[in-house]
């Protein structure tokens, strides 16, 4: 037992040494690589950055032929912080367990790494370091490539829709016109036309935009059962694989966002233009408003009364 215990606690390096198998593997590792990043379920953990600390070793599949001292012939200390990176970079995330998970499943993109242990601890949240640690192997995680990945990622169909538009009678009909033409549909909406409660704070007031703008999503979800109010990540991802119509509800995605978008809940058009482009949407269709003046990607317009698909 108290050896059982001490490598409990030991540094992943010894626990993948004590678990290793017979089929002898390398392995690379990162020790107390620290970031500064806003995490944590709390709400007292919002808009503040705190650190966390990552320790992490890769088992890899020893190289057949010679090195030949060769950078680019190995699994890079780059490739391990780079997914610490992208993994910190791609949302705000509540959980250290969501963050190792995705840590881990992007180091086993690379074709050497066959097992991965990933330590991560917050260490201002208390008198000690309280973390997660995870193992993951190549094996149980199913995973492809990264060209793969980019290869198989949807670009949907994003469309804006104006209070006009939204009480359209040709609304279902646009939504036919639409869903045949055989992409991933995402509507996105703005605040219907009442005047939103106002509070002195501002992030209490950006809350409110963004909640008065997702029971607008929910009056055309009313409008055409095909549209679904989708307020995740993982959810969107889902819905634009399998064919399901969706209407943003912001909150969420916005909130956690790590680079945020600078639109106010009442520039509706322009915070939707931000989710097309981190959707790799090629355009944006808007029916009914106008649209700003610049947009990261590209906007059409359409008036309700002269909407041709």
């Amino acid at each position: 037992m108290p050896s059982e215990i001490h490598l409990a606690f030991s540094h992943p390096s010894e626990r993948s040494a004590a678990t290793a198998s017979d089929t002898p593997l390398d392995r690379i590792s990162v020790r107390d690589h620290v970031v500064e990043v806003e995490i944590g379920a709390f709400q007292a953990e919002r808009g503040v950055t705190q650190r966390i600390c990552f320790n992490i070793v890769v088992e890899v599949r020893p190289l057949a032929d010679a090195l030949d001292d060769d950078v680019d012939r190995i699994l890079s200390y780059d490739k391990v912080t780079e997914a610490i990176s992208f993994a910190l970079a791609e949302e705000r995330l509540n959980l250290l367990e969501t963050l190792a998970e995705r840590v881990a499943d992007r180091i086993l993109l690379e074709p050497q790494a066959m097992r991965v242990f990933v330590r991560i601890e917050k260490l201002d949240r208390g008198p000690g370091a309280l973390g997660v640690e995870i193992v993951r192997a190549r094996v149980a995680a199913g995973l492809v490539s990264t060209e793969t990945l980019e290869e198989d990622t949807p670009h949907p169909e994003l469309v804006f829709l104006s209070n006009a538009a939204i009480a359209s009678p040709n609304l279902n009909g646009w939504i036919d016109q639409l869903e045949a033409m055989g992409r991933p549909l995402i509507f996105c909406v703005g605040p219907d036309d009442t005047d939103a409660p106002q509070a002195s704070h501002p992030l209490a007031q950006r809350r409110i935009d963004l909640l008065a703008i997702e029971q607008n999503a929910w009056v055309l979800a009313a409008r055409d059962g095909r549209c679904k109010v989708v307020d995740t990540r993982t959810e969107l991802d889902w819905a634009m694989r399998n064919g399901q119509i969706c209407v943003w509800a912001p909150s969420k995605v916005v909130l956690d966002a790590v680079d945020g978008p600078s639109a106010k809940g009442a520039d509706a058009v322009a915070l939707a233009s931000w989710f097309a482009a981190t959707f790799d949407a090629r355009e944006m269709l808007v029916i009914g408003d106008d649209g700003p003046v610049e947009a990261p990607v590209a906007l059409r317009h359409m008036p309700v009364d002269q909407v041709r698909m």
